[in-house]
């Protein structure tokens, strides 16, 4: 079941269905024309950042409801920066998440550690837990984590064994390394700015290196994927790939653009990207 959908998109806005509330939110890379004017009038409520940050029709909306996204039922609510608590870009990429993850556990016939770091919401890590991964959610934000605490019981997955960890991710994989704690499989969303959790300044273009430096070493002996997206402009497919490329020479590695996507005949809209390095036993 899945309760989002992308309706249109143009004029550097789009249009998007989550659950039972339509959305009319900006979108600088839809630079064509929308396909269908007379849908528009379905939003529920308006987001624009011509004159500083703005709702329109916000107070019509619940303070929250949930919609169930790609298998994971995620608690939504409008945010001052016009975010939701979902980027249903990375929907795809959970349900890689999910079933790389289900087929490697079944392979070694015991869970694989899963290690999610600038982990927002959830979404992933929860797709990783249904997958049967025993999971570590690191954010710097203890309002996103608790957050994600929230969607983990939405889903029943309360009680799954998920270390809920708030901290500077870099400063959390120092102490792993030191602390002998590997993972199998890890994923990364680094920010393009962003302050770690005693106000740690990271800007991605000078702490990504140690980051990716960082997660090699926490990797286990029998590493499955290392999964790297971006959402900062100039950070290409090919960007990503040649930086896991450069850091773990030996596997497989693609990439790709992660795209909000629609019905059929609805456009497809770039919103980021994606690198993913696997094991050449995979």
């Amino acid at each position: 079941m899945n309760d989002y959908s992308l309706l249109d998109s143009g004029g550097g806005r789009k249009l998007e269905r989550f659950g039972k509330v339509t959305l009319d939110r900006p979108c600088a890379q839809a630079v064509w024309n929308p396909a269908q004017p007379k849908l528009w009038k379905q939003a529920d409520a308006f987001f624009t950042r011509k004159n500083g940050l703005e709702w329109r029709g916000r107070e019509q909306l619940p303070d929250s409801w949930h919609a169930m996204v790609n298998g994971v039922k995620m608690k939504l609510s409008t945010t001052d920066f016009g975010h939701l608590g979902v980027f249903p870009e990375t929907r795809e990429m959970w349900n890689w998440i999910r079933e790389t993850l289900r087929a490697e556990s079944s392979k070694r016939q015991s869970p694989l550690n899963f290690l999610n770091l600038f982990a927002y919401s959830g979404g992933a890590t929860l797709a990783a837990a249904q997958g049967g991964a025993h999971c570590c959610h690191v954010d710097a934000s203890k309002g996103m984590v608790q957050w994600a605490r929230e969607n983990a019981d939405l889903n029943q997955l309360g009680d799954h064994p998920i270390r809920w960890i708030v901290d500077d991710c870099n400063k959390f994989m120092q102490r792993e390394i030191r602390r002998g704690r590997r993972y199998d499989a890890i994923l990364l969303d680094p920010p393009s700015f962003g302050r770690g959790k005693s106000g740690e300044l990271y800007k991605i273009e000078h702490a990504l290196i140690e980051t990716l430096e960082l997660v090699k070493a926490v990797l286990s002996d029998q590493p499955c994927f290392v999964y790297l997206t971006s959402h900062t402009p100039g950070f290409t497919p090919i960007v990503l790939k040649n930086l896991l490329q450069q850091l773990l020479p030996k596997g497989k590695l693609e990439c790709g653009e992660m795209l909000l996507t629609g019905a059929p005949g609805v456009f497809d809209v770039p919103s980021g990207t994606w690198s993913r390095w696997m094991s050449a036993a995979k």
